[in-house]
């Protein structure tokens, strides 16, 4: 209950909305009583062949509320879809507001498809709060009303046992079939989960799938749960035929109820016949508004799961914060990282212990050492996604936690190993670093990254990841964005890892010429033209083991100089 009403709380500003589409839904199940009240009538006075005169009122009637019923319907349609898509839309602005500050590291236990189905499936499933949860008991309560002064009008006891059968109809059997239905929509959201997952999974793990020959397993499995997910489903089906079954049981004893009150006193003369045939057919159309109230209970549940799994996110403290009142960033470029130390969550190793080292402005350091040494976790504390259990990172002499997170990223250019590019344009994701950068500016920052030929070719589709690109020009278009961005400081994490000899050369005179004056922080595991660096932090299981330039490490015969040789195999 906490859960759906934190849920209903974010529908609030559009509270006086819902009011009226409502209220117009009453009016729509109104006319279509008055429609078949009004029917009856005429029906049963042309019986009795009076003058046409004395059918005008039932003709205009009939007329009024046909033509109102479709008018009404497609007001309250327009209104209530129109209220959705605003709560919709406010959900996914209020998802994303409160993800976005606990990327990446609070993040990063999840799973990306099951990321992306709770910011796309279950926001979406939420759309029904409004439509299918909150409106239809609103309006059942508004038809029962209306339905106990029209029948009381003639009859108190015929009235109260419509009421009994509308009170079986909008509380009982919801809540039966809800008992029916636990678990049936949670089941449902936590198989196409798993699906979702396989499937991200089987698409784009496709070709090591079949190279080791699993691919028919991840398909047996995905299988496996659509079948689960199926059953289910029809399940669900079934609960909901007889939520329509008992609620005809419920209108068909209402009208035997009213027909055996008011018979007799259609026979002593105080209720005409054609006055109890308008009542039946009155009441029989009143229950067409009960009719939704199961998909009512039964999606409170599926949205319940949703909102449990969006607050399970949302309700997680962001990792950073910025300060209250934070401090500009320092003219000086100079870095100083002391006594460094940070173990991931979840983890009992340190993946840095004790680390310290200085960069000075316009300087260039490489941060070398095998797998899991710490590198990139430097580079991930340097930017704030995380932040350390000890010591401290200062830039300019001022701690990077009083900075503002996001003053502090403008002004760190960062070209990893990995650089994400969206599924856009060229010139989309160039965009990225420098929103306001004319097409001049974005042709220059091609030609200067080495890709020149791309110039021309602005609005070509860049592919998922890039995939339309080589794994060179991917790195080059990084690096282009980091020309763009211009930021003082520079970091480089694997910027040339999995790149062949001949484009790794070319990146690192690119990267040469564009980073001049700038101060930069390499991480890098491939030793390659080392002695362009001022000075060398040879890492190893989380702590500096090794200091100095190129030449001195060379001469020291330590770690460094094992690493070197090894990888240009040759004694020096």
């Amino acid at each position: 209950m906490k859960t759906f009403l934190r849920l209903a709380g974010l529908t609030r500003p559009f509270a006086w909305w819902m009011l009226l589409a409502a209220l117009i839904g009453f009016a729509t199940i109104g006319s279509g009583i008055g429609l078949l009240m009004a029917s009856a009538w005429l029906i049963t006075t042309a019986a009795l062949m009076p003058a046409l005169s004395a059918l005008q009122v039932g003709i205009t009637g009939v007329r009024f509320f046909g033509i109102s019923r479709g008018v009404i319907r497609y007001a309250e349609r327009l209104i209530s879809h129109d209220t959705t898509f605003k709560i919709l839309t406010r959900l996914r602005i209020w998802f994303y507001d409160a993800v976005e500050p606990l990327a990446p590291a609070r993040l990063a236990s999840y799973r990306s498809a099951d990321l992306l189905k709770r910011i796309v499936d279950d926001i979406q499933s939420l759309e029904n709060i409004y439509a299918r949860v909150l409106a239809p008991p609103v309006t059942a309560a508004l038809v029962t009303l209306l339905m106990w002064f029209i029948v009381g009008h003639w009859s108190l006891a015929a009235a109260g046992g419509v009421l009994a059968s509308q009170l079986f109809a909008g509380l009982a059997v919801p809540l039966l079939t809800a008992r029916l239905a636990a678990g049936t929509a949670r089941g449902v959201t936590a198989l196409q989960g798993e699906q979702q997952v396989l499937a991200v999974d089987l698409v784009q793990g496709m070709s090591e799938l079949r190279v080791f020959g699993m691919a028919d397993d991840y398909t047996t499995r995905l299988h496996e749960a659509e079948v689960k997910k199926l059953a289910l489903q029809k399940r669900a089906a079934f609960i909901e035929g007889l939520h329509e079954s008992l609620t005809g049981l419920a209108m068909n004893g209402a009208v035997i109820w009213i027909l055996f009150s008011m018979v007799p006193l259609v026979k002593s003369g105080e209720v005409s016949a054609i006055t109890l045939a308008s009542v039946v057919f009155g009441v029989m159309a009143s229950f067409e508004a009960f009719l939704p109230l199961t998909g009512s209970v039964q999606n409170i549940e599926a949205d319940v799961r949703a909102g449990d799994r969006l607050f399970e996110i949302i309700d997680a403290k962001p990792e950073i914060t910025a300060p209250e009142r934070p401090e500009a960033f320092p003219k000086s470029t100079a870095i100083e990282i002391n006594n460094l130390g940070f173990t991931y969550p979840g983890s009992d190793r340190l993946a840095l212990d004790g680390v310290s080292f200085s960069v000075p402005q316009g300087g260039r350091i490489a941060i070398v050492g095998p797998s899991g040494a710490g590198k990139s976790t430097i580079a991930s504390l340097m930017v704030r996604f995380w932040n350390p259990a000890q010591g401290s990172i200062s830039i300019g002499g001022q701690t990077i936690d009083k900075l503002d997170p996001e003053e502090l990223r403008h002004n760190i250019a960062v070209v990893s190993q990995r650089a994400y590019l969206f599924g856009q344009t060229i010139r989309e994701n160039l965009l990225l670093a420098a929103p306001e950068a004319t097409d001049e500016q974005l042709r220059n920052a091609l030609t200067l990254s080495g890709l020149g030929e791309l110039q021309n070719r602005l609005d070509d589709w860049a592919g998922q990841h890039g995939m339309n690109l080589s794994g060179g020009e991917r790195q080059r278009l990084a690096v282009a964005r980091m020309i763009l961005q211009d930021a003082p400081v520079i970091m480089l994490d694997e910027a040339t890892a999995n790149l062949d000899a001949l484009t790794e050369q070319a990146l690192l005179d690119t990267l040469d010429r564009t980073s001049h004056g700038k101060t930069v922080l390499a991480i890098t595991h491939n030793l390659h033209r080392m002695e362009r660096y001022d000075e060398i932090v040879v890492l190893y299981e989380g702590r500096v083991i090794e200091r100095g330039s190129h030449e001195e490490l060379l001469k020291s015969d330590g770690f460094y100089a094992g690493m070197w040789k090894l990888q240009h195999g040759k004694e020096m």
